[in-house]
């Protein structure tokens, strides 16, 4: 039963990584570009973080807003990103197809250029990491099914690595048994760091994020802090993943008689609503430090939203998990109404505000990012030399696939499978179609040897 285990383990491991292998190279390779995204991003679009429009004249910044919406017209500012000095205040312009421009402003609120979003070096790392920069639910649970498969090719591995006797000293070793060794033996050691890795990345993911963030939302005592709140009409995609989908609160009802503000531009002069000059006042009031979001309200009865986030995926807007913030104010008369910060969430909601900025590498600096890197690269190795060894006993015009198993399952395959399949809903559903596909092609093969037998 033991050698049918191993077996049985070494068909389903090289099959997974079989189908896998090129999304694995994909994710990874994508995932180390958005390590070093803010480096990459602080030098390649320097005059726009940190250069001058060259026009001494000062202005306020709810101006240098009116000249961005007359200079890019069909675009209206739909968020504020408030950084610490030296960077420029960036806006978030929006048109109506859902295109995204990103605005910088100088010192004095002057234009110093602007960028397609879509294409910035952060956003097509993020986008090519999460949805093979495609999108849609399908390739985005493509991509979780990835990386769930991956968790299994490394417990399969550990299992296989110590059942078969893979790092054991050989004399005069082949070159498939060196291969084998090293891929065993990077695999087994990268195991713990990259299932950290795998895991802490699954928060955002389109399933298993989900499920997760639900969680969080139904059990507040271990999750996120309800607010009974109407919920938001703007983007909130740089919110703290800890607060992305609150409902956010409304302003007073006494000031619904300002008129319908549902179709008019995020940021606008509307007389009767807070400037954003006069809303960072009250932030600063509040003791809110830069730096900060700001999302401006649609509706008439919305409100501003300021937050610190410590996984934005903006350069120059991350802040340490304790100083997370979300904070909502009165359009109207600027009045804090309420704050969530992070000794408000749940043990659930704490732990993915450490494990997101660990999962992307900026939640202690430059060793977070060298660590993560290391383990990266080692994944890629384990990836060669595991592609070594099949092409070392792989036979001209033959998959070379490792043997049918005759024997029965057993009950302990059964277990691992059933408890990862737990723990990984996605992982658990593929495993259900790979069982109808495996009876229907038992039963073909039982049909077709029935009619040999006839004939």
């Amino acid at each position: 039963m033991k050698k049918s285990n191993y077996n049985r383990f070494w068909r389903w491991h090289f099959y997974a990584a079989f189908f896998i292998t090129p999304l694995l190279i994909t994710l990874t390779l994508s995932g180390i570009g958005y390590l070093f995204y803010t480096n990459v991003e602080n030098n390649a679009y320097h005059h726009l973080f940190f250069g001058k429009s060259g026009k001494k004249e000062q202005l306020t910044i709810d101006e240098g807003i009116e000249k961005a919406v007359e200079q890019y017209k069909d675009y209206s500012v739909s968020k504020v990103i408030v950084l610490d000095k030296p960077y420029n205040t960036r806006l978030t312009m929006t048109n109506k197809d859902g295109d995204q421009k990103y605005v910088f402003l100088d010192d004095n609120y002057q234009i110093v250029g602007s960028q397609n979003a879509k294409y910035t070096f952060s956003n097509v790392m993020r986008n090519i990491h999460s949805s093979l920069f495609v999108g849609g639910t399908v390739v985005n649970y493509l991509v979780e099914l990835a990386a769930c498969w991956a968790i299994f090719l490394m417990f399969s591995g550990i299992y296989m690595t110590f059942k078969g006797g893979a790092l054991k000293k050989k004399q005069n070793p082949t070159k498939r048994q060196k291969n084998k060794k090293w891929h065993a033996l990077v695999g087994t050691v990268i195991t713990i760091p990259m299932i950290i890795i795998i895991f802490t990345g699954l928060p955002w993911s389109a399933f298993m994020g989900n499920f997760i963030y639900s969680a969080a939302q139904e059990h507040p005592s271990i999750g996120i802090p309800t607010l009974q709140q109407q919920p938001p009409t703007s983007d909130m995609s740089e919110i703290p993943w800890a607060t992305r989908k609150n409902e956010a609160p409304t302003s007073s009802q006494s000031h619904k008689h300002h008129g319908d503000m549902a179709n008019m531009p995020e940021m606008s002069n509307n007389s009767s609503k807070l400037s954003v000059q006069q809303l960072m006042n009250k932030v600063e009031k509040a003791h809110i430090t830069k730096p900060y979001s700001i999302i401006s309200p649609t509706t008439k009865d919305g409100v501003y939203t300021v937050s610190k986030g410590s996984n934005t995926g903006v350069t120059g807007l991350d802040v340490s998990p304790y100083d997370e913030i979300t904070t909502y104010f009165d359009q109207y008369s600027g009045k804090l109404i309420s704050k969530v910060g992070y000794d408000e969430y749940g043990i659930l909601a704490k732990w993915f505000t450490w494990g997101i900025p660990l999962h992307e590498g900026h939640l202690f600096g430059w060793p977070n990012k060298l660590i993560n890197l290391a383990v990266c690269l080692s994944f890629l190795f384990v990836i060669f030399w595991g592609f070594k060894t099949w092409l070392s006993r792989k036979k001209e015009s033959s998959l070379s696939a490792p043997p049918k198993i005759s024997s029965g399952i057993s009950i302990s395959f059964i277990v691992f499978m059933v408890i990862l399949g737990v723990i990984m809903p996605l992982f658990g559903l593929s495993l259900i179609l790979v069982a109808i596909i495996e009876g229907i092609i038992y039963f073909i093969n039982k049909g077709n040897n029935n009619v040999t037998i006839a004939n």
